[in-house]
Order: C-alpha cells, then sequence, then structure tokens
C-alpha cells in the first residue's frame, strides 16, 4: 500500500542551510520565522498531511465528484470535514497579510506547506491552492471596498476563489472570449457566457465561491486589449458581511478527467450573473496575471510533489522487492532472490528521482524566497533583481518541474513493474494524477515560447545577464573548494552552454520567429538544467564543509549531487545542439505531408 512522509529534514536543509532565512530578520515576516518556528510549521504540516489528507487520496480519486440535479457538488467523502480542519488550524493563513488576518510569514515557508499538500492528496490541495491565487489577485487589482469586503474570508478560506478564462472555443488565445458584461445603473454588470475547466467551480467545502472571470465589456474593444476582470460570488453578499441570495451562476456540468477526480473540474455558466469590475476596463489580463503566476509556480511544485510521493513509494518497492541476483554476486544469501535495488538500472531510476527531487526543490523554494525579496527587501536593487528572476524563472518552474515531475513519476511506476500498472499500489494514480500539471496554467509549449520570445529580451536581457553574473561570482568565490570541483566544472560547462544558447537565439530568433520557437522547448530545459546546476554546487559547498559532523544526510547528498553531475547534467550539450538547429528540419514538412 502507498504511504507519504513529508521530507521534513530536506525542506529544513533548504530553508535553514542553503537560503539561510534567519539571516533576513530585519524583512517583514522573517523574524517571526525563526528556525524553531519553521520546524514547528514542518513537524505539523507533516502530520496534517499524513494523517488527515494522504488517506483521502485514494477516496478522492475513486469517488471523484458529484453534480446533483440542483447544479451543486458533492466532493468525496472526508474531503468536507479535512477542509473544515484546514481551516480551522489556520494553514491558509502562514503567509497572508495580517492586515487580512494572516500570519505574515514569508511566503518560502508557506511553498514548503504546499508541497506536503500537494504530495499527499494533489486533487485537495487545488482547492486551497486557487483561493490563495484569486486572493491574491483581488489584493493586486481590487479596490479598497472589495478588498475589505471579500478579502478576510478567501485569505482564511472560509471562501474559496476561483478564476473563469477558458471558453470552449479558446484556450491559451484569450483575446478570443466571448463573455460579456453589461454596465448596470448601480455600478455593477450583468456577466453572461460560458467557462470550461474550472477547477473548484462548485463544491461543498465552502458556504461561498468567489469566481474572478475574464469578460469583454459590451462594445469594448476586440481582442485581448478589450479584457476585463470581473468579481462573480456565488452568493451575493450584503453590507454587514452576511449572505444573500444566489447569483446566477451554476455547474453546467463536471469534466471526466484523466485524473485529479477528487477536484471538481467544471463548466460554469453565468446567466446574467450579477458581478463587479476588478481594477480597470480593458485591462483584466494585467490583474489576472498575477493570480496566473501565482499557479504557475503552483503547478510546477506539483510536478515536484508528485515526483516526491512517487519516489518515496518507488524506494519502498524497490527494498522490498525480491528478483534475481546482484550482477557482481549474492546481495542477500538469506533470501531466495536479492532486493531489486542491488540492479544498476533500478538505481539509476531511483537516483534520477531523487537528484531532480532534491534540485528541484532548492530551487522552487529558492524562486519563493525570491518572491519574498522582491515585495519586502528595502534595498530597490535586491527588489528589482528578485523580480527579474521571478519573471524570467516562472516558466522554467512551470514547465521544466512538470515534466520531469511527470518522468519521475513514470520512473516510480517502472520501478514497480506489472504492480505500478495495478491501483493497489498508487502509482498508476500518481501518473494519472500528475500529467494534468504539463497542460493547465498554460501548456509546457506556451510557457517556452513566454520565455524566449518575451522574458528572455525584456530589459536587454538583464535579467539572465544578471542570473550569469550570480552564477560567476559563486563560481569565482568557490572554485578553489577542494571537493566542490566537480560541482564547479559542471556549472561552469552549463552556465556557458546557456550563454551560448541565449547569445544564438538573440542574433537568430528576432531573424525568423519560427527558430525562437523551433529551440524554445531545449532552451527551456537548458536553462532548468542551469537552474539545478546552481543549487546543486550550493548544496554542495554546505554537504562538504559538514560531512565529517557525523550525519549521514550530507554524505548523501554529495552522493545525490555527483550522479546529478555526472549522469543528468550532461543532456545540457544535447539541447544546446538542438536550439542552435533552428526550425528548417521542422517546418520543413507540408501539413499535406504529415
Amino acid at each position: 500500500m502507498p504511504r507519504y512522509d513529508a521530507p521534513v529534514r530536506d525542506m529544513q536543509f533548504v530553508l535553514h542551510e542553503v537560503l539561510e532565512l534567519q539571516n533576513y530578520s530585519n524583512l517583514p515576516g522573517f523574524a517571526d520565522a525563526a528556525p524553531e518556528t519553521i520546524d514547528q510549521i514542518l513537524d505539523e504540516g507533516a502530520k496534517f498531511a499524513k494523517n488527515v489528507l494522504f488517506p483521502l487520496n485514494a477516496v478522492g480519486d475513486k469517488q471523484g465528484c458529484k453534480r446533483a440535479s440542483d447544479a451543486s457538488v458533492k466532493t468525496p467523502d472526508g474531503f468536507p470535514d479535512a477542509y473544515k480542519q484546514l481551516v480551522e488550524n489556520g494553514w491558509p493563513l502562514l503567509a497572508t497579510d495580517p492586515e487580512m488576518g494572516g500570519q505574515g510569514l514569508p511566503h518560502v515557508v508557506n511553498i514548503a506547506w504546499t508541497e506536503m499538500v500537494s504530495s499527499s492528496n494533489m486533487a485537495f490541495g487545488m482547492y486551497p491552492g486557487l483561493t490563495h491565487g484569486a486572493f491574491q489577485a483581488l489584493m493586486a487589482g481590487g479596490s479598497e471596498e472589495q478588498k475589505q469586503k471579500y478579502g478576510p474570508k478567501m485569505a482564511s478560506g472560509e471562501w474559496a476563489g476561483t478564476m473563469n478564462l477558458t471558453e470552449p472555443h479558446c484556450g491559451t488565445d484569450l483575446g478570443l472570449i466571448k463573455t460579456k458584461a453589461v454596465p448596470q445603473p448601480d455600478g455593477s454588470y450583468k456577466i453572461t457566457g460560458q467557462k470550461i475547466w474550472i477547477s473548484g467551480g462548485e463544491q461543498d467545502l465552502t458556504e461561498n465561491i468567489i469566481h474572478l472571470v475574464l469578460a469583454r465589456i459590451e462594445g469594448g474593444p476586440e481582442g485581448i486589449k478589450g479584457i476585463s476582470l470581473f468579481l462573480v460570488p456565488k452568493f451575493l453578499v450584503n453590507e454587514d458581511g452576511s449572505l444573500g441570495e444566489r447569483n446566477a451562476v451554476y455547474c453546467g456540468g463536471l469534466e471526466e478527467k484523466m485524473g485529479i477526480h477528487g477536484n471538481a473540474t467544471c463548466v460554469m455558466n453565468h446567466d446574467g450573473a450579477t458581478g463587479w469590475l476588478v481594477g480597470e476596463e480593458h485591462k483584466g489580463m494585467r490583474t489576472m496575471f498575477v493570480m496566473m503566476n501565482e499557479a504557475r509556480l503552483g503547478v510546477g511544485l506539483q510536478g515536484l510533489s508528485q515526483a516526491e510521493i512517487a519516489y518515496q513509494n518507488s524506494l519502498d518497492f524497490a527494498k522490498d522487492r525480491v528478483q534475481g541476483r546482484s550482477l557482481t554476486g549474492v546481495a542477500a544469501p538469506e533470501k531466495p532472490a536479492d532486493p531489486i535495488i542491488v540492479h544498476p538500472d533500478v538505481r539509476r531510476m531511483l537516483l534520477e528521482q531523487k537528484a531532480f527531487i532534491e534540485g528541484g526543490r532548492a530551487f522552487t523554494y529558492w524562486m519563493a524566497f525570491q518572491g519574498d525579496l522582491q515585495h519586502k527587501s528595502p534595498d530597490e536593487k535586491v527588489r528589482e533583481k528578485a523580480g527579474d528572476y521571478m519573471a524570467l524563472l516562472t516558466p522554467v518552474v512551470k514547465a521544466y518541474l512538470t515534466h520531469k515531475g511527470y518522468e519521475s513519476a513514470n520512473l516510480g511506476l517502472q520501478v514497480h513493474g506489472g504492480s505500478g500498472f495495478t491501483r493497489e499500489w498508487g502509482l498508476e494514480q500518481i501518473v494519472r494524477d500528475c500529467r494534468i500539471t504539463l497542460i493547465y496554467e498554460g501548456t509546457n509549449g506556451v510557457q517556452a515560447l513566454d520565455l524566449v520570445g518575451r522574458k528572455l529580451g525584456a530589459n536587454g536581457g538583464r535579467a539572465v545577464f544578471s542570473f550569469f553574473g550570480e552564477i560567476d561570482e559563486f563560481i569565482s568565490a568557490n572554485e578553489k573548494m577542494e571537493g566542490l570541483e566537480p560541482f564547479i566544472e559542471g556549472l561552469k560547462t552549463v552556465r556557458a552552454q546557456l550563454q551560448d544558447g541565449t547569445m544564438w537565439l538573440m542574433q537568430n530568433g528576432m531573424s525568423d520567429f519560427n527558430n525562437a520557437g523551433a529551440s524554445s522547448h531545449d532552451y527551456l530545459h537548458l536553462m532548468g538544467l542551469t537552474a539545478l546546476a546552481y543549487m546543486w554546487a550550493r548544496m554542495a559547498k554546505i554537504a562538504l564543509e559538514k560531512k565529517d559532523g557525523g550525519d549521514p544526510f550530507y554524505a548523501s547528498k554529495l552522493a545525490t549531487g555527483r550522479y546529478f553531475v555526472e549522469r543528468m547534467l550532461p543532456d545540457a550539450g544535447a539541447h544546446l545542439i538542438k536550439v542552435k538547429t533552428g526550425a528548417s528540419a521542422m517546418m520543413a514538412l507540408d501539413a499535406a505531408q504529415f
């Protein structure tokens, strides 16, 4: 049977030793994030994830969500009670502004908790995750009245939030949306249209749902420049904060999905629903991107989290399952065969998972920390640099971590062999659940296009050259450290490869946009490998300094990092070759020749 135990020790390593959050007590919220406080949060979060959420993971997958004739939706057994415990224990408020009732802790601390939730029950975790994103968008673009009226209960999780973007005829190209908004004399709007694939669009977990809906004001400009954002509550809210009448927004149906069955993915019908403009007319995408960027980091974390639970269970299986004998002699003479973990190919699969997960965790947490610096540092240059990193690397977190996360989930299933293909062992659910992460919140292909088409050249390439500079500073400061040489050399090599690919794109992508499009996937993966190489070099430095202290954790960290450098990082060379191949071979066939 599957299991999940939060990797608390590795989380502590990244937060306390790699990021050294304790050294930033001058920043708002960080003074309250002492190591002992963080450790307590991690320990309690691990218990909640293991004992409350994980037992419902298979339940949610088997039962799914059910829509009744009155358009209400029932979530799987146990979900409402677990959600109630989540809210009562204050988990959604960890990193929320104290003005909204939150604890105000750094976002990076919340990321660790979110990883636990997503690993233990990804479908459940989407409900509070999307609410947090909707709350952030409202805080960024809403009026003061809207913030005060809806913010506190969304922050606490008492009310849920969604984003209504996609329509039957358009997904990524939101300029094609047809949902319309008609102004009313009282300043509200009547919203009419259909939205699809709305996660958590209807459920029985909260008493109200606050939908953020993209629509075009009647008579507004065509295309993306005519899109506005509206707040459409399931129940209208009275002046005193109590709930009023039911709004004209209903679940028209539930999608039958490959995975994440425990999350209600709804068709939402807005039949003249009452809504209020959020921000300026025709500037809805600007505010919605706050939520979308928040969600993209969250989706990258989902890829990592599913890799983590797949790894834990494939490791258990590899230690227990006996099959064949070691190629170098009997390893377990007391058994009829040796545990399959003795076989090099099984170790390859396990180490591919482990090295990706530990590097990916450091990268994700580092990115969340950049978000904290962007919003909280008193130094303008620090804020600018962190903001540049958030813009440049968000597509990489989303696309690279979900791609590799899905590969890791598949490796976990492969380690299980035929058992992995059955429901009993839980791996097939992980693979099915994880697959969506490569698709929603902007497909990975769109993320790659965003990276090379918009983010790379922004401000004259300031962000990527700043990233190169930070890597160069690390190399210069540590290249003479004994034992760190393989990590430094690997980092030097991949950094040079990334610069080579960057210059090629800057020179050839603008002369032929197809070159940029054809190279974007491999360029994103090259950047992902560079980011993980930087994280592994930083982690290896710390592990070398502490490995003689008697804690085997550090020796394990170094061995895992060595595998990454020797067996995974060389893939960067192939990605660079494909980047510089350009579009000619890819565009050579006519459509009829496929």
